[in-house]
């Protein structure tokens, strides 16, 4: 009989603990299964960059890796081995790869052989024209980290490279684009007292010039040639534009803004960097450009009207105004939320989707708690086709309406620099040349 009451008590005792576990975890894998379908359905589920990478043999589902990522929801864990659930909100942190107990994942670009959207490159970023060299997110990899970490690695296999030339004309180098890697490569250049040149169409900042006013920028602690170390996690856009600024007129870096690249070919053994007034001359080629490209236009009347915009520089500069942003990424989201927080502002966002999908966890939740005050109105499946000097008029599922309008902002992607990569000679994977088969191995992971 005592045998049976302990029997008895410890069952009670597992089943307290046990079936309150057990329960949660069906409940977890239900909604794990319910995101992933969900994203598979919106089109998100892969990714657009870089991504983890899971050895499912490794795996032990420990889930470390789904709570140290600062997007919240790339990851999850389903039938104990995690997983991609939103692989496009993945930016690269490599939080996840830190922190796993078991090494099962790595962060990177998989086989770039089948990505028709990435350039082909060595595992010096050397691209399938030798000599012509990709740094920063142009070649995949998003975060300021990344891009300086790539700034640094070109100008070194620069380096080890170079063979001494007699003609001064000729640089050693000539950097297309004034943004964390272009600016990472110069002082990775001026350290090995290369001679070069740095090209740039607009002002030193390159992406982050495009950022909202005050927005944050991760970087995580890292070092810059020659300057030293930025030891926080976050700056705003304008800190870190200052310390560019700063680095430029510390150190005298050669760079010309207003020069856009037109195209770049080789002759006589080095390359003719053309721009629409000037030919510079150099050894090597390293593109530091962003993968922005051209805004992408609505193709719309009324689109050339002076109050339709493609960037916000100081949400603060708007106030009172009746105010429609076009878009569902994160730059539209964002440009909503400033517009939003300044005082009398009725902020529209119209979107051609059901919902917010391609955004990062801390704007999802910042926006949505807008949209229930009340300080934004989302117009989810909803295009704009027409912009009148007061007004927009929108198709939406109900038919067209009309809202009153002072400026609209558009934020619907951008046309990558491609095109102009190819006519430099440069392959993409699923288009590997003999040129690029000469080569180092493709990169498949970074």
């Amino acid at each position: 009989m005592e045998r049976n009451l302990i029997w008895l008590a410890v069952g009670c005792l597992i089943s307290i603990f046990l079936v309150p576990y057990f329960l949660k975890f069906r409940r977890d894998q239900k909604l794990m299964l319910q995101r992933k379908r969900e994203a598979e359905s919106l089109g998100i589920g892969r990714p657009r960059a870089q991504f983890p990478q899971i050895n499912t043999a490794l795996c032990i589902g420990c889930g470390s890796c789904v709570a140290a990522c600062p997007e919240h929801d790339v990851l999850g864990v389903i039938n104990g081995t995690a997983t991609i659930i939103n692989g496009e909100r993945c930016v690269g942190h490599g939080h996840c790869e830190l922190v796993c107990p078991v090494g099962a994942l790595k962060v990177g670009l998989g086989d770039l052989s089948l990505r028709p959207d990435i350039p082909l490159m060595n595992r010096y970023n050397e691209t399938s024209v030798p000599g012509l060299y990709i740094a920063g997110e142009l070649g995949g990899l998003s975060l300021i980290r990344n891009a300086i970490a790539q700034g640094r690695m070109v100008i070194e296999d620069i380096v080890a490279k170079k063979r001494p030339h007699c003609d001064r004309k000729i640089l050693d180098v000539i950097i297309v684009g004034a943004g964390p890697a272009g600016l990472s490569a110069t002082m990775t250049a001026i350290s090995h007292k290369l001679s070069y040149l740095v090209l740039d169409e607009q002002e030193i900042g390159g992406t982050i010039l495009h950022y909202p006013r005050r927005k944050l920028v991760m970087t995580q602690p890292v070092e810059i040639p020659l300057y030293g170390w930025l030891e926080e996690e976050e700056y705003s856009k304008e800190t870190l534009l200052g310390i560019w600024t700063e680095i430029i007129n510390q150190f005298g870096l050669f760079v010309r803004t207003g020069e856009k690249v037109d195209r770049v070919e080789k002759s006589d053994g080095h390359f003719l960097v053309h721009t629409q007034d000037n030919i510079f001359e150099s050894s090597y080629v390293v593109l530091a450009l962003g993968r922005r490209g051209t805004p992408r236009k609505m193709e719309v009347t009324g689109e050339e009207l002076p109050k339709v915009m493609y960037q916000l520089a100081d949400a603060q500069s708007y106030r009172g105004l009746d105010l429609l942003v076009v878009g569902g990424g994160d730059s539209a989201v964002e440009a909503a939320i400033g517009l939003a927080r300044q005082p009398g502002n009725k902020v529209t966002i119209s979107y051609r989707k059901g919902a917010f999908f391609r955004v990062k966890r801390k704007n999802e939740i910042a926006v949505n708690d807008l949209i229930a005050e009340g300080k934004v109105t989302p117009l989810f499946d909803s295009q704009v086709r027409e912009v009148k000097p007061r007004s927009v008029v929108l198709e939406t599922k109900p038919g067209l309406i009309e809202i009153a309008n002072d400026y609209v902002f558009v934020y619907i992607g951008g046309i990558p620099p491609f095109n102009l990569l190819k006519t430099m000679g440069i392959a993409f994977g699923g288009e590997a040349t003999s040129s690029a088969s000469k080569k180092e191995p493709i990169l498949q992971a970074s």
